[in-house]
Parts: structure tokens; C-alpha cells; sequence
């Protein structure tokens, strides 16, 4: 950021084509082309959003560079607490990453995702071994296979003809391919209804405030309809909002919010939860 506010991108690579690469898909992951004026002016006074809007006017979709990351990080994410997930991603990265090495030959230690051709020839007890799931390994190696063969084109616009296909591998569902649309494909109209997070918030707003609500898939759905384009970005700031309320009631009685979680809730350390949006 420069002193006058603009966003100031840099790239070192071996060639121009890879520098324009490397600023292209940071520009999209920090979503600094978007204009969000129109979503602001329209839904400044919402009565469910209105408030995060002009108290956060700058918020946009946690994205990822690359789609198949968003893919790989939320099949790794199903049915499992984040800090858990967070771990076996680390250690995925760790073991099966692309290193960087500077035009001196010399490595920074920063490592990527490793590419879907060799997720696709990763043997899955290798994936389990991480601590990630024996069917969610299979499933991870299946999609990485699908992917690097070029049957599931993740960059193709016709984005709905890859999750078409994506849905058809077992082990994945809507709840999937929302994550990988909203925070590897920049579609802000795509909502996860089924994530945990979203269903006990909107049950406690259909409910008028009952805390122990859940609201159905559906319903969830039809929460952030009204929203259209936005309907992701709504309920990234309703989670927000959300999360700011709890933080300070957690201040205020002398506790800290969990970090790491959107909701300022602490996730269960034994046994599986869903995912959240919050941690994309």
C-alpha cells in the first residue's frame, strides 16, 4: 500500500509472462479490481447486512490465487475442526510442495501447492499419512486426476460444466464445489448453505434469536436469494458482523475469542464438525 492508497503489486519471475501471471492472480485473490459500489449503495440499510456494509465497506471474499487450491483446501476441510485441517495442510505442502528458487539459484524456504499432476500420482496412504481421511484422500487424489487430465477445467468460464463434473466424484458435494466457486472463482453468488456456520447463524435469525437453531440447507438458500450477485459476499458479512458482536460480548466478560474462527467460537478439539466458510 502506498502512501497515497493505491495497491502496489510486484513480481519477480524468470520471464514477463510469469511476472503478469503472478500480479494477475494476486489482483483477483485480494479482489482489488472490484467495484463494490453498486452492492454498497444498494444494501447500505439492509436490515440484515446494512450494518457490516457501512461499518466495513472495504470486506470482500477471502479468496485463493489458484482454483484447484481452493479445491484442494476444501475437500481437505470436509467434516473436520479448521485447526485440524489446517494442520494436514501444512504438512501436504511441506512434503509435496514446489519450492521457489530466485534467478540466484538460491531458495527463499517459501513453498506453493503442489501441482494436480502430481497430487493425481500421490498414492493415498501417502495423503492419509498426513492425517487426512482415507476417503477424502481418494477423493482428493480422483478430483487432482480429473483436474491435471484436463477432463475438469477449473479456469473455464462454463464454470458450471466443471462443477457438474466435480459433483459427479464421490466424496464431493455442493457444499465443495461452493467453497471452491466462491473463494477460487470469484463467484460472490455462490453461498455454502450447508456449512455449519451459516446454518446456526440463519436459524438464529429466522428463529428471532434462539441460539440453539438450526436452519435447513434450503432455508439458507432463500436467506441470501434476495442478494443475487452478492449472495456470498452478504453472507460473508453477516458472519462478520456476527463475529465482531461475539468478540465483544467475549471482551467484555474477560474471555478471548478463538482465533482463527470467524464466529469467535471455540471448535470442538474431539471428534468431527463441519466446515466453515470462515476458513476458507
Amino acid at each position: 500500500m502506498t502512501t497515497g492508497g493505491d495497491v502496489l503489486f510486484g513480481a519477480y519471475a524468470a520471464s514477463d509472462d510469469a511476472c503478469a501471471y503472478g500480479v494477475e492472480r494476486m489482483r483477483f485473490a485480494l479482489g482489488v479490481d472490484e467495484d463494490l459500489r453498486p452492492f454498497l449503495r444498494r444494501y447500505a440499510q439492509d436490515p440484515l447486512i446494512g450494518r457490516s456494509l457501512r461499518g466495513r465497506p472495504w470486506l470482500r471474499v477471502s479468496r485463493r490465487p489458484e482454483p484447484f487450491e481452493a479445491l484442494v483446501w476444501a475437500i481437505t476441510e470436509q467434516l473436520i475442526e479448521y485447526e485440524r485441517a489446517a494442520a494436514i495442510q501444512r504438512r501436504l505442502v511441506a512434503a509435496l510442495g514446489r519450492g521457489w528458487v530466485g534467478g540466484d539459484g538460491i531458495g527463499s524456504g517459501l513453498r506453493d501447492l503442489p501441482t494436480a499432476a502430481l497430487l493425481a500420482g500421490t498414492p493415498p496412504a501417502l495423503l492419509q499419512s498426513f492425517d487426512l481421511g482415507a476417503a477424502r484422500a481418494v477423493t482428493l487424489v480422483r478430483a487432482a486426476r480429473e483436474v491435471a487430465r484436463g477432463r475438469i477445467d477449473l479456469r473455464d468460464h462454463d464454470y458450471e460444466r466443471a462443477w457438474l463434473r466435480l459433483r459427479a466424484l464421490s466424496g464431493i458435494g455442493s457444499w465443495t464445489v461452493e467453497m471452491l466457486a466462491l473463494h477460487g472463482q470469484g463467484r460472490d453468488d455462490q453461498v455454502p448453505a450447508s456449512d455449519l456456520g451459516l446454518r446456526k447463524l440463519a436459524g438464529r435469525v429466522l428463529s428471532g434469536g434462539d441460539p440453539r437453531a438450526f436452519a435447513e440447507e434450503q432455508q439458507v438458500r432463500e436467506l441470501f436469494e434476495p442478494y443475487g450477485q452478492w449472495a456470498g459476499l452478504a453472507a460473508c458479512h453477516l458472519l462478520s458482523e456476527h463475529a465482531s458482536a461475539v468478540r465483544i460480548r467475549k471482551t467484555r466478560a474477560g474471555h478471548q475469542a478463538a482465533p482463527g474462527s470467524i464466529t469467535g467460537e471455540t471448535k470442538a478439539r474431539t471428534g468431527p464438525c463441519e466446515p466453515c466458510m470462515a476458513h476458507p
